[in-house]
C-alpha cells in the first residue's frame, strides 16, 4: 500500500465517524416528529400522501397490524415489478424495444429489489427499459430501504416504551423515511453524479468510433438517479451489468469515493439516532463501535490478502478482476464495505478476490449483515445479537438478563433463534442442493473449491439480502432465479416478522430501574461480548462450509494449484 492508499482508508473512516452524529440526529428529529429544516421543503407532500391514501398519521397499531401492513404493501411492489417486467415490450420509455422478460427472472428480479436485495441475474442495459429500471427499481429502492427503517423504528420503541402495545405507524414511519431521509440525500447525491460524469438521459445508445478505428456502441440511459439511491439504500445492483466498474456509473476516483462512502453512511447514522431515540447515545456509540472494530478487523485481513506475495502470481499484487482506475485498495475497501452494509454494489469481480479477501466478504454477510449492515436491517439485527448476548450473560452471573431495563425473556430469545436460523438454513440448505444437483452443478465457471465457493456465495448473497456475486456463477437460469428468489424473500420476511414480535412483546413490559447488579451494555465488556457472540455464532454455523470452500482453496493455493 502507499501513502496516498492509507491517507485514503484514514479520510474514509473519519468521514464517516463524523457524519454520523449529524446525520443520526438529524433521523431522530424527523422520526421523534421534531422539528427539521426539511419540513417546510417536504411537508406538503406528507400531508398530501396521507390525504390521498386516508391514512391517519397519528393512529398507531399493535405489532400484528404493522407487521400485516408491511407485507402487504411488499407484496403489492412484488406485483407491480413482476408485471411490468413481463409487458414491458408494450410500456413506454423503451427506446432500444426490449422484449419482455421470462417468468422466472421476473419473479427473481421483482423479490430481489423488494427485499432490498437486488441481486441480478441479467445485464441491466440490455434486458430491462428505462420505465422498469425507473418506475418499478428504483422506486422499489427507496421503499425498500425506507422498509428497513421502517422496522428499525418499531424495534426501538419496543425497546423504549412501556406497559403499551402500540409500535408506530408502518405507513408513517415509511413515508417520512422517504421523503425526508432517502430523496433529499438522493437528489443530493445523483446531482454530484452527474457532475462527476455519470449518465442521466433517455438515449438508447450512441455510436462511437474507437482509437483503432472500431465501431462500439455505447449505452445511455437515467443511471444516476438509481446509482444515488441504490448507494445510500444498501441496495446495491447496478444500471449497467459491470455495476460500479462501468465508467458511466463511477467514472472518476471521486465519485469512487462517495459511493462508497455512501454505502455505510445511512446505517453507521442510525446507531447515532437508535441512541438518541431510546434515551442514551452511549448506546448508539457501544453499537458502533462493535460495528466498526468488525469491519476495520475485515478490511485489515482482506488488504493483507490481496497484497501478500504469492508464487502463483509472480509475487506480484493482485490486480486481476480490479479496475486500473481505483487500484487493490479501492476495490478491497469497496467488496468490504458492500459486503458488511448490505449492499452488493461491486467496483471489483469478487469472483477475483484471493481466497482470504473473498472469504472475509461472504463471512460479512453470512454474520447477518449487522457490520453496519442495510438501511434499519443492520441496526435490527444487530439487536438480536444483543438479546441472545444478554442472555447469555444473564446465565453465566445468574441474573435474569435484561436490556436498557427490558427483562429478556424466553419469547425474546427464541424469536433471536428463528431470526438467526432462517438466513441459515437457506445458505445451509440451498448449498448443499446446489453442489449436489445437475442444475446447480451446471452454471459453475471454475471446478473445486472455488466452485464451491461461488454456490456458497450466491446464497449467503440471497439470504443476507446483499446482491453481490461472485460472478463466475451463471446464476439466469430457472433453477437459480426460483431458489435464489425464495432464499432471499426467507432472508428478509424470515427476520422481520420475528423482530417485530420481539418488539411488540418488548413494548408491553415495565421497565426495571438501574441497580449496582444490572449488567451494562454500553461499555467495553459488553462490547467484547457482543463481538464474541457474532463470531461464535457465526463460526459455529458456518466454519464447515467455509473450510470445504475459500480456506481450502488458501491452502492449496499456497502448494501452487488453482482452480
Amino acid at each position: 500500500m502507499t501513502v496516498q492508499d492509507v491517507m485514503q482508508v484514514i479520510l474514509f473512516f473519519a468521514l464517516l465517524i463524523g457524519l454520523t452524529p449529524i446525520l443520526g440526529k438529524y433521523m431522530g428529529n424527523v422520526f421523534t416528529g421534531e422539528k427539521h429544516f426539511m419540513q417546510p421543503v417536504f411537508g406538503w407532500s406528507e400531508r398530501w400522501a396521507y390525504r390521498f391514501t386516508g391514512v391517519n398519521p397519528e393512529e398507531e397499531t399493535n405489532w400484528k397490524a404493522y407487521t400485516f401492513g408491511l407485507l402487504m404493501f411488499n407484496l403489492v411492489g412484488f406485483v407491480f415489478v413482476f408485471i411490468i417486467q413481463l409487458v414491458q415490450a408494450y410500456l413506454p420509455l423503451n427506446p432500444a424495444h426490449l422484449p419482455n422478460v421470462t417468468w422466472h427472472s421476473a419473479f427473481n428480479t421483482s423479490v430481489s429489489f423488494v427485499t432490498n436485495t437486488n441481486w441480478q441475474g441479467y445485464a441491466g442495459e440490455t434486458t430491462l427499459s428505462y420505465f422498469v429500471q425507473m418506475l418499478g427499481l428504483t422506486v422499489q429502492n427507496f421503499v425498500s430501504a425506507a422498509t428497513g427503517i421502517a422496522v428499525l423504528l418499531a424495534v426501538i420503541r419496543g425497546i423504549s416504551r412501556k406497559t403499551t402495545d402500540k409500535l408506530g405507524n408502518f405507513w408513517t414511519d415509511l413515508t417520512r423515511s422517504t421523503l425526508y431521509v432517502l430523496l433529499p440525500l438522493s437528489i443530493l447525491f445523483a446531482i454530484i453524479l452527474v457532475g462527476q460524469g455519470v449518465v442521466q438521459n433517455f438515449k438508447t445508445c450512441e455510436t462511437v468510433q474507437t482509437l483503432q478505428g472500431a465501431q462500439q456502441i455505447i449505452p445511455m440511459g437515467p443511471a444516476a438517479s438509481q446509482i444515488a439511491i441504490k448507494q445510500l439504500g444498501t441496495n446495491g445492483g447496478g444500471f449497467f451489468n459491470a455495476n460500479s466498474s462501468h465508467p458511466f456509473e463511477n467514472p472518476t476516483p471521486f465519485s469512487n469515493f462517495l459511493e462508497m462512502l455512501f454505502i455505510l453512511l445511512i446505517p453507521a447514522a442510525l446507531t447515532y439516532t437508535y441512541g438518541k431515540m431510546v434515551g442514551s447515545t452511549r448506546q448508539g456509540w457501544t453499537i458502533f463501535s462493535v460495528m466498526m472494530i468488525l469491519l476495520i478487523t475485515g478490511l485489515s485481513i482482506s488488504l493483507y490478502a490481496e497484497y501478500s506475495s504469492n508464487p502463483i502470481f509472480g509475487h506480484l499484487p493482485l490486480m486481476e478482476g480490479k479496475e486500473t482506475r481505483f487500484g487493490i485498495t479501492n476495490s478491497v475497501l469497496w467488496s468490504t464495505s458492500t459486503t458488511a452494509a448490505s449492499n452488493g454494489s461491486v467496483n471489483a469481480m469478487h469472483d477475483s478476490l484471493s481466497p482470504l479477501a473473498g472469504m472475509v466478504a461472504v463471512i460479512n454477510i453470512m454474520l447477518g449483515e449487522v457490520i453496519f449492515g442495510g438501511v434499519g436491517a443492520g441496526l435490527y439485527g444487530m439487536v438480536i445479537f444483543i438479546i441472545l448476548t444478554v442472555f447469555i450473560a444473564g446465565l453465566m452471573v445468574g441474573r435474569t438478563p435484561e436490556y436498557l431495563g427490558k427483562k429478556i425473556e424466553a419469547f425474546e430469545v427464541q424469536m433471536a433463534i428463528i431470526a438467526i436460523l432462517a438466513p441459515s438454513f437457506v445458505i445451509l440448505i440451498f448449498t448443499a442442493w446446489a453442489s449436489v444437483s445437475s442444475a446447480g452443478l451446471s452454471s459453475l465457471n471454475n471446478p473445486g473449491a472455488h466452485g464451491f465457493s461461488e454456490i456458497l456465495y450466491a446464497y449467503s448473497s440471497a439470504a443476507g439480502n446483499n446482491g453481490s456475486a461472485f460472478a463466475g456463477l451463471n446464476a439466469n437460469t430457472l433453477f437459480y432465479n426460483l431458489t435464489l428468489g425464495f432464499g432471499m424473500l426467507i432472508g428478509r420476511f424470515g427476520v422481520i416478522v420475528p423482530v417485530l414480535a420481539i418488539a411488540g412483546n418488548m413494548a408491553r413490559k415495565k421497565v426495571t430501574p438501574l441497580s449496582a447488579g444490572t449488567f451494562r451494555t454500553d461499555n467495553w465488556l459488553f462490547m467484547g461480548l457482543l463481538i464474541a457472540v457474532i463470531l461464535i455464532v457465526g463460526g459455529l454455523t458456518f466454519f464447515p462450509a467455509l473450510s470445504l470452500g475459500p480456506i481450502v482453496e488458501h491452502l492449496l493455493m499456497g502448494s501452487g494449484i488453482t482452480f
